[in-house]
């Protein structure tokens, strides 16, 4: 019986083989190998009794059977019996040679359940095969495969049989016509002669010792006379191949005399096959092996055949090697093994091919020869040794060459050399020079063309190859340091090899670091026996030269400080304690920052100071001396390095600074005058600093070196002293001119203040003035720069108040016109910007500026900067986008420049009548109807302002006469169409409050609370929102009406008044609002006739609408209104809707004082209640679709309401009224949803729209909601307002399908935020449960339900008259008002927990009626009802629940399988509530109600819809401990989180094993509940089921198999088999494979 059904299950799912979908087909092969783990020798036989019954199965169907047999057989081989062992491979054995056609994955699969099968049974394999491999009969072609395969599966087992089988086989040779049989024969013969290699390489290991390879040689050789003669002949490419892959490893076992005989035939043989297009890979492959044999056993006529390997061999390396070819990569390398094995035979030969080769121009040779060179260094190096001279030599060609493929190469070629001792040799130093030529490529600039022949390897990946071997070969390879050290100390200083200096300073470093550790003896660097080594004063003055400019080269300013510091003795003795303190900081501090954050003068100050620290330590004036001679003479080396050669004059400068010997320094400063490019901008610099420096210790001889040099013939245009510069052009005549005016700048900049105060007139500035009348760009620049060094260093000195520049007033207009005679309209040069610098130091020295010069200065001054055009329009005249950054950044330090000298000017007279000044000449500025010139005079205020802040020291109190004319000049600007604008014009206000707190005697640190406040304010100014900008304006305002004296108020006013007509609409708004805000204080204007007034206030606004119009409007409305506000109410809601901005702004005015709004309030409510808020259409009546129009009144009302309740002063007279304006808006909501406009009203609505007029919407619903919104806010509900808007509340309230929703949101917020205001509301509200109104009840029923939700009803005293109101809504004739009703009973149980008790028999009475709704046809009450009652049975008493616990759980069950997902969950969670209640006499009731529903439960775990698997989750860990299994409990607590994934095969599968462990009885049970879900509409659950079986088969306990009805269960699956839906057939073919568990 177990036979006949695990043969069942097997024979099921071969059967179901002939699936389409390869997935499906893989679960079956997978449970046949399951099936097979379980009974292997059963499903061995029934496999191959199905095939030998099915012959006729498709071979695809059978594939499948074959692969899973191979499957059983490999796992579980060493338990097989003989007898199954021989019924397979009898099978596998008619399988494979069944069709005497080819079937190649039939066939193959059959082969490889006899390979299999070989493992262990290769006598019966070898004995049931050779029955078909007879003498003299052709063999089926994977009888051959088969042999070939299992020798090499089983080498030990195969070998044996070879000697026999090789005889048999080699007559057939010659009767196989077709060429697959020819190939699979080749395909042996390879694998043969692989396996007896591999037996005769572990003969110690082998069965039989005795085997030698003379065994085979004939054989072998038999077989190689017809594949090479014969067969190798072939057109056919395949088979070709196939010879080719034979003849390399039988070569190793031919008898070495035939071998020999037949070289001269068989190497060009093989090498021949490289024309016939055959994959060179192979080729290659088998010709060195045949190599290989020949070189084993000494071949002597190999030599014959070398120029043709070579010549075929070589054009193969040096083609490229193609990474789109698979093969490519590896027969290239196979080629090289080739010329290593001729290397170690032929050196001589080899090289005398290979080195004219190097000659060659051709890249590809070239390159080629030079991989060959690099793989015989390093694979032969035995054979190379002597070959060493004549290889290097060899190499100066390749040397010379320029593509990137064969510097690579050659480098590599270096790098082999270097581990082989090659550049220890003579020429080896040429080789490192190379090297390191490499590494100083300079970077690819320019994309290359993109040709076929084009080299596509650039310059910075040589270089990268070329570093890496430099300091490989530095570092890693012994000996290396003899050659290398100093050696490459050559290369530092040549700058050709600029490029290189970071890997080389590197390997220096390594190089130094290893000397030093064998002693100082090998470290010292003796020169006069190195002749070609820089001096010490060279490799300092370049190390610390390109230092300057630390991050080029990949970091080359840390590598050089390194290198500097390890070289300490070798430069000078002394130095090694100052440069081990000092240099380490130094590189920390590069490491520390980076290119963009260090500081390029901070980084050369700490090198200069390095330099001179380190001279001073020297102390030697001979080398002192040589170091700046050293350092003069690198001068010119440096030409195509501007910031370098910059900051070497000033190393110069240093070095002579710290010199003693005048004449030293006189004869290099002469020398470097004469020799000085002065074309340059960066040498005029450099130049200048070092004069400069230099002057700081030599002061006399730095001037009287520049007075020679002035009265040379550079400037006389005659032969003199300086005649080098006799035949200079006048252009260049003008750059000298300009670096000797930057000479003397810097001098005065440098040198000791308390000498040069005396020299600047009589010898700086005398030769200075000289040159003021010029043209040129440079000069002028030049000259600008120097008077502001000049003034720098007077103002800086000690003595500078007792210092009277005499010249002042002369520079000053030299200045001026200098500026004067800038464009306006462009800005091409910093001369403005630099002369201003220089006016900034000017003015403040003595004597002081007459009046008439100070206002030319500052309107001058203002003028050229104010009057640009703005900075876009600078940046797009005469440029480019390099350019356009330029002046960006030139136009910024322009401004800046301005700022500080006015700055400069006010602190000449910080006085009330100085600031006064200063702002006449900026007033029609800061007024000026350009938007870029009132922006940059402003932000210049603001900067003047702070200055006279900060600078301000008040010795008595004194009167700020002009702050309210200053204030009113600013104020206004608060409201400017810029924002910039907007946020200085506070600053100036703020700084002008506390200059006045200064004057009334407050210490300058004193802070204002009030005045601080305008800090805050400035975030208002930010946006460009009229309506904030307007509310800060008036809160700035009030901020300056609190701190302004009395008697500046008028001068304010004045000037306010005066703003109204400002250019920019925005400042006369702001004057109007401010003007307002300070009128407040001082009373309103009374007027007369209402109505008329009203009219005209409208009109006005009408006609120009202005802010401050506005603000003026509604002050006068709201004086009006507080004595009339019958009328002006009257008046108001007269106005046409929807109501234009204009009659907002009026309505709002009357919100300002409680006692008044309360009254207009109260109107406007009577106004709602008053009429009935929508009339029907007369379509109605005639059956047609119902329209409801709104009545105009309470619209206009409703309107008003919300206009004055959307002001903020509305506030107490909302809250006084709050329960009446609720509950009159509530309602007035529910009545307007779904309401139309009057006819009259849409047409203008649309109008309005159109023309994007009217403030908002004039739909009654959504005016009814922002009413009550404003309300809610304006009685201190604003928390309610939030909450209901984050949850998009107000919006549902509109929506006629949602309403109910957002009513509950409502109610929700209000028992949260406004629980005290809710006993009068809800008395207002009840009698409106009665309405006649649909909408009314169902808003007002949606209200209570909800606040029973919270216990502040309980807590109000609400809860009974709320819970009897609810339970009479059950018969309400509308459904919504009866679903609602039973959800508000439901939210007893979270609002009033603890009433629930009392109440349960009623509110469970109420819900099971809810579940027994007749009129109920979408079962919206019952979906209610079950999750209104989930909620209560947490709540409830034991007993009540108790009598009706089996009657709702069978009442809910038919929810479970729900079309409605809302229904399924909702029925789900209830379910699990109510096995809270299963305890007592209950429980096994209620454990037959869980043992029904736990299949359901489990299987819509893979339910279509996220909520139902939630709802199953909770149902299942609720029902865990009922089930009285511990394992099950703790499963469903840890796995079935909410909100974590589930891995639902894993899941089940522990669920399985728990269930069988303590339920096995149910067995039956459980499949029979699984079998009825095979129907389920969802795919997932029809697949969830039979995997269900699967894992309860698969755990079940033997003795309980028996409950199975196999037959059946068998029945359904190959049914289900047929599901259109390939994963429901995995799952089944799954469980196919499990059943073998109850069988």
């Amino acid at each position: 019986m177990m036979e006949s059904r695990v043969k069942k299950l097997a024979v099921t799912l071969m059967d179901a083989t002939t699936d389409k979908d390869p997935l499906v087909q893989e679960q079956i092969y997978n449970a046949l190998c399951y099936l097979g783990e379980s009974e292997p020798e059963e499903i061995l036989n029934s496999c191959d009794e199905y095939l030998r019954q099915h012959d006729k199965l498709a071979y695809p169907h059978r594939i499948i059977i074959l692969k899973a047999m191979e499957a059983v057989l490999k796992n579980n081989i060493d338990y097989l019996d003989k007898s199954t062992a021989k019924i397979v491979i009898f099978l596998a054995s008619n399988e494979m040679t069944k069709s005497k056609e080819i079937i190649y994955d039939w066939q193959q699969a059959a082969s490889n359940v006899l390979v299999a099968a070989g493992g262990r049974f290769i006598n019966k394999v070898m004995e049931e095969v050779l029955t078909k491999f007879q003498p003299g009969i052709l063999p089926h072609y994977f009888i051959m495969q088969t042999f070939a395969n299992l020798s090499v599966s089983n080498v030990f087992g195969m070998v044996p049989f070879l000697n026999s089988i090789l005889g048999t086989m080699l007559p057939m040779l010659g009767m196989a016509k077709q060429d697959h049989m020819k190939s699979v024969f080749c395909y042996a013969l390879q694998h043969f002669s692989e396996s007896i290699q591999e037996y005769l390489a572990n003969l110690d290991k082998a069965p039989d010792p005795t085997v030698r390879k003379d065994t085979f040689s004939n054989e072998i050789f038999n077989a190689y006379d017809v594949l090479f003669n014969i067969w190798l002949q072939s057109r056919e490419a395949k088979l070709r191949l196939a010879v080719v892959k034979a003849l390399g490893p039988m070569s190793h076992l031919m008898p070495s005399e035939k071998l020999e005989e037949q070289l001269p035939r068989l190497v060009p043989g093989i090498l021949a096959l490289y024309k016939k297009h055959v994959e060179a890979f192979y080729v290659t492959k088998s010709l060195c092996q045949i190599l290989e044999a020949s070189v084993n056993f000494g071949s002597r006529t190999l030599d014959t055949q070398l120029d043709a390997l070579l010549s075929t061999l070589h054009p193969q390396i040096c083609a490229p090697v193609e990474s789109s070819v698979p093969l490519s990569l590896k027969n290239h390398n196979e080629v090289l093994r080739c010329f290593t094995v001729l290397a170690c035979t032929f050196p001589d030969r080899l090289l005398g091919f290979l080195l004219p080769k190097l000659e060659n121009h051709h890249e590809r040779i070239r390159v080629g020869t030079l991989i060959i060179m690099r793989q015989i260094i390093n694979c032969a190096p035995s054979q190379m040794e002597i070959k060493k001279p004549f290889i290097l030599s060899s190499m100066k060609l390749p040397l010379q060459d320029s593509s990137n493929k064969v510097k690579r190469a050659v480098v590599q070629v270096i790098s082999a050399m270097a581990h082989h001792g090659y550049l220890e040799q003579a020429g080896g130093e040429v080789m490192i020079e190379y090297i390191v030529h490499q590494c100083a490529l300079p970077p690819d600039t320019h994309p290359r063309k993109q040709t076929p022949e084009a080299d596509d390897l650039t310059s910075d990946s040589v270089q990268n190859i070329s570093i890496s071997t430099l300091f490989l070969i530095s570092t890693t390879v012994d000996r290396m340091d003899e050659v290398l050290w100093p050696y490459l100390l050559e290369f530092v200083t040549p700058i050709e090899f600029t490029g290189a200096l970071t890997p080389l300073c590197r390997s220096l470093m390594h190089l130094a670091t290893k000397r030093q550790e064998e002693g100082e003896t090998t470290f010292l660097i003796h020169y006069d026996t190195h002749a070609n080594l820089p001096s010490p004063c060279a490799l300092m003055a370049r190390l610390l030269t390109v230092s300057s400019q630390p991050y080029l080269g990949d970091g080359r300013g840390a590598a050089a400080l390194r290198l500097l510091n390890v070289l300490h003795l070798n430069i000078h003795p002394t130095l090694g304690k100052l440069w081990n303190k000092k240099i380490p900081p130094l590189v920390e501090h590069l490491e520390a920052n980076t290119e963009k954050s260090l500081s390029s003068k901070e980084w050369e100050d700490k090198l200069l100071l390095l330099l001179r620290e380190t001279l001073t330590a020297i102390s030697d004036n001979a080398w002192i001396c040589q170091f700046s001679t050293e350092m003069c003479k690198h001068l010119n080396s440096y030409n195509g390095f501007p910031s370098e050669k910059n900051f070497l004059y000033k190393c110069i400068g240093t070095a002579l600074g710290v010199c003693s010997n005048k004449e030293v320094v006189q004869k290099q400063l002469q020398e470097l005058l004469e020799t000085a490019r002065y074309q340059e901008e960066a040498e005029r610099e450099g130049l200048a600093s070092c004069f400069g420096i230099c002057a700081i210790n030599h002061l006399d001889e730095t001037l009287a070196k520049l007075e020679d040099f002035v009265k040379s013939d550079v400037f006389k245009k005659s032969v003199g002293l300086f005649s080098i510069f006799k035949d200079r052009s006048d252009n260049e005549a003008e750059k000298i001119k300009s670096t000797l005016i930057l000479c003397y700048g810097y001098v005065a900049r440098y040198a000791p203040k308390e000498l040069v105060l005396s020299r600047i007139e009589a010898d700086i500035l005398r030769n200075v003035f000289h040159y003021f009348n010029t043209r040129d760009l440079t000069l002028k620049l030049c000259l600008i720069r120097s008077i502001c060094m000049i003034s720098q260093a007077i103002s800086s000195s000690a003595q500078s108040g007792a210092f009277v520049f005499s010249r002042k007033a002369e520079l000053l207009a030299q200045m001026m016109e200098f500026i004067k005679t800038e464009p306006l309209d462009l800005l091409r040069t910093p001369i403005r910007q630099r002369a201003m610098i220089s006016c900034t130091y000017l003015v403040v020295l003595e004597p002081p500026l007459s009046e008439p010069d100070h206002v030319e200065l500052i309107d001058t001054c203002l003028s050229s900067v104010l009057a640009l055009p703005p900075l876009d329009v600078l940046k797009e005249r005469d440029g480019h986008v390099p350019d356009a950054l330029h002046k960006e950044t030139l136009y910024h330090d322009t401004v800046s420049a301005l700022k500080d000298l006015l700055k400069s000017v006010l602190q000449k007279d910080l006085t009330p009548r100085g600031l006064q000044s200063m702002f006449e000449h900026l007033g029609p500025w800061i007024r000026s109807s350009k938007e870029h010139e009132r922006e940059r005079a402003v932000e210049v205020s603001a900067t003047l302002l702070e200055f006279y802040r900060d600078k301000l020291n008040v010795s008595t109190v004194v009167p700020f006469y002009n702050l309210g004319v200053l204030v009113a000049l600013f104020s206004p600007r608060c409201s400017d169409s810029l924002a910039s604008i907007r946020l200085h014009a506070v600053d100036c206000a703020y700084y002008l409050l506390y200059i006045q707190l200064c004057y009334e005697g407050f210490a300058q640190d004193y802070r204002d609370e009030v005045v601080e406040r305008l800090k805050d304010l400035k975030k208002g100014l930010e946006d460009p929102d009229f309506t904030i900008l307007f509310n800060t304006c008036y809160n700035i305002a009030m901020v300056i009406g609190k701190r302004l004296p009395p008697d500046q108020l008028m001068s304010l006013l004045l000037m306010m008044f005066e703003g109204l007509a400002d250019p920019d609409q925005n400042c006369s708004r702001a004057a109007a609002v401010m003007i307002n805000a300070i009128l407040k204080e001082r009373g309103g204007v009374l007027l007369e006739k209402v109505p008329v007034l009203m009219a005209l206030i409208h009109s006005k606004l009408q006609e120009v609408d202005e802010e401050h119009l506005r603000k003026a409007a509604q002050q006068t409305v709201y004086i009006l209104a507080s004595q009339h506000r019958t009328a002006v109410v009257s008046s108001l809601l007269g106005s046409s809707l929807p109501f234009d901005s204009h009659t907002c702004a009026m309505w709002k005015a009357l919100a300002t004082e409680p006692t008044l709004t309360s009254q207009i309030l109260e109107l406007l409510l009577d106004k709602v209640n008053r009429d009935v808020p929508y009339k029907e259409n007369k379509s109605f009546l005639l059956g047609s679709t119902s329209e409801r129009i709104a009545t105009p009144l309470p619209l206009a009302a409703t309107c008003a309401l919300h206009e004055i309740m959307s002001a903020p002063e509305s506030g107490a007279a909302v809250l006084g009224l709050y329960p009446h304006l609720f509950v009159a808006l509530l309602l007035r909501v529910s009545c307007t949803v779904g309401v139309q406009l009057p006819k009259n009203l849409q047409s203008k609505e649309r109008k309005s729209a159109s023309r994007s007029q009217g403030p908002r919407n004039l739909d009654p619903c959504s005016c009814a909601v922002e009413a009550l919104s404003a309300m809610l806010t304006q009685g201190g509900s604003d928390e309610v307002v939030k909450s209901v808007g984050s949850a998009g509340g107000w919006e549902l309230m509109k929506s006629p399908e949602r309403h109910h929703d957002g009513i509950a949101l409502l109610a929700r917020a209000m028992a949260k935020h406004a629980g005290p205001k809710l006993p009068l509301i809800a008395k207002n509200l009840f009698p409106m449960l009665n309405s006649v109104y649909d909408s009314q009840r169902i808003t007002t029923t949606a209200f209570v339900a909800e606040l029973l939700n919270s216990s502040v009803v309980s807590d109000l005293i609400l809860l009974e008259s709320m819970m009897d109101n609810m339970t009479g809504r059950q018969k309400d004739p509308c459904t919504l008002v009866r679903m609602l009703a039973l959800r508000g009973l439901g939210n007893i149980s979270a609002g009033s927990p603890d009433k629930v008790r009392k109440h349960g028999a009623q509110l469970l009475a109420s819900m099971v009626n809810g579940m027994d709704d007749k009129d109920d046809p979408d079962n919206l009450v019952a979906l209610e009802a079950m999750s209104s009652l989930s909620k209560l049975l947490d709540h409830v008493e034991e007993r009540d629940i108790r009598s009706m616990l089996l009657h709702i759980a069978i009442r809910i069950r038919p929810f479970f399988d729900n079309e409605n997902h809302e229904l399924r969950a909702s029925s789900i969670v209830l379910f699990g509530n109510l096995t809270k209640f299963s305890a007592g006499n209950c429980e096994d009731v209620f454990f037959e109600q869980i043992l029904n529903g736990l299949v359901t439960l489990l299987l819509h775990l893979q339910d279509p819809r996220p909520e139902v698997i939630k709802a199953c989750k909770f149902a299942l860990r609720m029902c865990g401990p009922n089930m009285g299994c511990e394992g099950l409990c703790d499963m469903f607590l840890n796995h079935l989180h909410e909100d974590r994934s589930l891995h639902y095969g894993e899941f089940m599968n522990d669920v399985c094993k728990h269930l069988m462990q303590n339920y096995p009885e149910m067995l039956n049970r459980l499949i029979s509940t699984n079998l009825f879900y095979f129907k389920s509409n969802w795919v997932d659950i029809r697949a969830a089921a039979p995997m269900f079986i699967g894992f309860l088969v698969l755990h079940v306990a033997e003795e309980h198999c028996k409950q199975v009805d196999l037959d059946q269960l068998l029945c359904s699956l190959n049914v289900l088999l047929k599901d259109p839906a390939p994963v429901v057939r995995m799952k089944v073919a799954e469980t196919l494979g499990r059943l073998v568990r109850v069988v």
